[in-house]
């Protein structure tokens, strides 16, 4: 397989972020067992039935065990809300703004920070092995999970096998689903515990089944590559063996902000927004995600986790003629009137642009529920 980790994988899980999906589903009113929404739950599907038995024939003859069989899909079945969200996926992208918004926010800065001087000992250690900055692992854990608040919770085994007998990527997930499998029959987990995202990213790190094969190791010697429990080492570790297999060089910055003409490699993400000056190692941590604003995010709040500042530059006004602190301003405003728009970070998503219809519809408006300087006037 290609060492790209997620090359294939659903984007950002929730940032697209996977497990960088900050968030979680929208819509959902009510969860089942384990906190998963119904649609996450096991549903009757005769055809899946028959689908698993037959691939448990193939797995057999690929080398997994009876035993690993019986204990991996006791339990698991057919989960609708997988396909749905595989079906559903849009081609929607964030601005570089918006996209820092969310991987750069406040919160996760100073999360971030928290969680490195938990952890510094840790992180320094896998500097020293593997040649990655310690605040560039930080980053992906933050970008991933969270920091491990965000680690997934459906069955692995359910999610891979449904999106595999679902078809529209059918080899990718079979193989996902077989990968699973050898990882129980190493005993590197349980069957309870090998949970992740809908898609099958696991952990604090977002494993993809293959990809834990591959890349990830062991680095608290106790015999089990565990990227799942609490402790975070074996995930951390593993992101950082991830980047030092894919040409992680030691002592090279990931890139900077560019403050001038300049020369060397130069991207600019959004168009009439921050240039950046960026090294090979740029290059590595799109092994991870293959996205210019992935790795830019995972740069700039490695930077912010180390102490640095916001980003210097500007962007420019979005469609709606609107900067950030407009949005943020409008946000504040619909709240502070009773329409929650879920924060205020001068990101436009779903709870705003439900705010937004909620008080056009109070007021008698044109029911757009999109943002304007007409609305945030109304709001003053």
């Amino acid at each position: 397989m290609q060492t790209n980790r997620r090359t294939v994988m659903a984007g950002l899980a929730g940032f697209g972020l996977i497990g960088c999906a900050p968030g979680g589903v929208s819509g959902i009113s009510s969860r089942g067992a384990g906190g998963l929404p119904p649609d996450l739950l096991p549903a009757l599907n005769p055809d899946y039935d028959a689908w698993v038995l037959a691939f448990q024939d193939r797995a057999q003859a690929q080398g997994i065990s009876g035993n690993v069989l019986a204990a991996a899909f006791r339990g698991t079945g057919y989960l609708p809300g997988v396909v749905s969200r595989d079906r559903n996926q849009t081609e929607f992208k964030r601005t570089l703004e918006d996209y820092l918004s969310i991987a750069a926010s406040d919160e996760r800065v100073r999360k971030g920070r928290a969680a490195f001087s938990r952890h510094e000992g840790t992180l320094r250690a896998l500097e020293g092995r593997y040649g990655v900055d310690a605040h560039i692992i930080a980053a992906i854990w933050g970008l991933e999970s969270f920091y491990g608040e965000r680690r997934g919770q459906v069955p692995v085994v359910s999610a891979t096998s449904t999106l595999a007998y679902d078809g529209r990527r059918g080899r990718f997930f079979e193989q996902q689903l077989l990968a699973a499998l050898r990882i129980l029959q190493s005993g590197d987990t349980t069957p309870a515990s090998l949970t992740g995202s809908w898609a099958g990213a696991m952990g604090h790190t977002q494993f993809i089944p293959t990809s834990y094969l591959e890349f990830a190791v062991d680095f608290t010697g106790d015999g089990r590559r565990d990227i799942w429990s609490d402790d975070p080492t074996d995930a951390l570790a593993s992101a950082a063996a991830y980047l030092a297999r894919n040409g992680w060089r030691r002592g090279l910055r990931w890139g900077a902000e560019a403050t001038g003409t300049g020369s060397g490699d130069l991207v600019q993400p959004q168009p009439g927004g921050p240039r950046f000056a960026v090294t090979r190692n740029f290059g590595v941590i799109k092994r991870y995600n293959n996205s210019d604003a992935y790795a830019i995010g995972v740069g700039h709040l490695a930077d912010r986790i180390a102490g640095g500042g916001p980003l210097r530059g500007s962007f420019p006004p979005d469609a709606n003629g609107m900067t950030k602190s407009d949005r943020i301003a409008l946000q504040q405003g619909l709240t502070a009137r009773g329409f929650d728009t879920g924060g205020a970070d001068g990101v436009i998503g779903p709870d705003t642009k439900a705010a937004i219809r909620a008080y056009q519809t109070r007021r008698g408006l044109p029911v757009s529920g999109e943002p304007s300087q007409a609305l945030l006037e109304s709001l003053r």
